[in-house]
């Protein structure tokens, strides 16, 4: 279906998603960020990362009550458990947050500047609250440049939004309402990436219930596990690159040898 198309479907079919939407408001829990430290380091082996886990309430992990459970925990894990090096890590995710109140009220506070890699989980809010794709595109975009402005030096990647189609909270229609309003968010928000210099991961693979929350909504442990998993090869993408270049330039110094 073509954007236009569902752009279009999605207007038609705002009344059945105000509807379905206020009654799942009524009915879904609202869960509430852990009392974990937002920062913390993992292992000692330098040189090491420095990760900025920025976003809504994916990157505040909201339902968990362990910090092993919750989501920058599980990105530095992953890369030091794949590394074997140093990781340390900074969450900056607030519950409902669009791209607009990153770029806004999050960014400007998070004092530190020499983060590697920032990761950026925004998108859900975006579309969920219907904001126009011209909106989101202004907004998703400005943040970009800001992220790239303050963090000129780090590997930017953006987790889009996953196919709300396997959230166990959501009805039917609304999932499928949502679900054509996320391929145009992630659609859109995947060109400004290419444009500036930001990597657009695949979004995360839903596959069953297990990864959710208690709510249906939001991931839980075993959620937060397997993105962290889905994102460290995109976070080491350069590593492996640049172990393949020093593998074929040790492999044509000893033909060389040979030949010599």
């Amino acid at each position: 279906m073509s954007k236009t198309r569902l752009s279009l479907f999605t207007w038609i079919m705002l009344p059945v998603y105000i509807w379905q939407g206020v009654r799942l408001r009524q009915r879904i829990e609202r869960l509430l960020p852990p009392n974990v430290p937002p920062t913390g380091k993992l292992g000692s082996k330098e040189p090491g990362f420095k990760l900025l886990v920025i976003g809504d309430s994916s990157v505040a992990s909201v339902g968990m009550e362990r910090l092993e459970h919750t989501f920058a925990y599980n990105i530095a894990d992953k890369v030091h458990q794949k590394t074997g090096r140093a990781v340390k890590w900074r969450a900056a995710g607030n519950n409902s947050a669009t791209a607009a109140d990153l770029r806004d009220f999050v960014l400007p506070h998070i004092e530190e500047r020499d983060f590697t890699h920032v990761i950026l989980a925004v998108g859900i809010n975006d579309m969920k609250n219907f904001h126009a794709i011209s909106t989101f595109k202004q907004t998703f975009g400005t943040l970009l440049y800001a992220l790239r402005t303050r963090y000129p030096n780090a590997k930017i990647i953006w987790t889009p939004v996953p196919d709300m189609t396997g959230f166990p909270a959501l009805p039917g229609q609304l999932a499928k309402i949502l679900a054509a309003r996320t391929k145009l968010i992630n659609h859109e928000g995947g060109q400004l990436c290419h444009e500036r210099g930001v990597i657009y991961s695949e979004p995360v693979p839903v596959e069953t219930e297990v990864g959710f929350a208690r709510d249906g909504f939001h991931a839980g442990p075993e959620g937060y596990r397997i993105w962290g998993k889905h994102l460290v090869d995109y976070i080491l993408a350069d590593e492996v690159e640049n172990l393949v270049k020093v593998s074929d330039q040790l492999t044509a110094g000893q033909s060389d040898l040979k030949s010599g």
